[in-house]
């Protein structure tokens, strides 16, 4: 098991899961929704709409002092139908901010997602993650009184969608 490995067991691992229900389809894309319920969108589109949720997600935090990863929005097949069915993720970290800094943005997080309409439906120790058509996971790692020594104090947040269907002739296995 590797140092950083070992690390983060020992660290305190805080984790958010909120969802939101309506999903970032109604954000002025007019969209089919097939029988199962999955909305049709575009894969280049998917990916903004995860980027921008990111982004706002950031925003809320407000963590100006410290680094963010830089890697874009992630597309995998859905196993219910991986000729026609995608879903998108988008993980993301700020680290090099105090344990102190990170603590206070992951709190805000906390306060404002449900006044933009998402819904907390897990907080505490780190080990779920909800089923949702929109669902942002953040996972605090910061030092503790048992555990003083964390190195890299770090907030991740990944935005994750549910299934979508791609557009009619979409040729999802060039596409992730």
């Amino acid at each position: 098991m590797s140092s950083s490995v070992r690390s983060w067991q020992r660290s305190a691992l805080v984790g958010l899961v909120a969802a939101f229900a309506v999903s970032l389809v109604t954000a002025g894309c007019s969209t089919t929704v097939d029988d199962n319920g999955h909305p049709t969108l575009d894969v280049d589109k998917a990916r903004a709409k995860a980027k921008a949720a990111s982004s706002a997600l950031y925003g809320m935090i407000g963590i100006d002092r410290g680094r963010a990863t830089e890697r874009g929005p992630a597309v995998s097949l859905c196993d219910e139908d991986p000729e026609h069915l995608y879903k998108t993720r988008h993980r993301s970290s700020v680290y090099g901010a105090s344990g102190s800094g990170l603590k206070a943005g992951f709190q805000r997080l906390r306060e404002e997602l449900p006044k933009k309409g998402w819904k907390i439906v897990r907080y505490g120790p780190e080990n779920s993650e909800a089923k949702s058509l929109a669902s942002v996971h953040a996972v605090l790692m910061v030092s503790t009184p048992s555990n003083p020594r964390e190195k890299e104090p770090l907030l991740s947040v990944t935005v994750a969608s549910g299934c979508w269907r791609a557009p009619e002739g979409t040729d999802l296995g060039t596409r992730y």
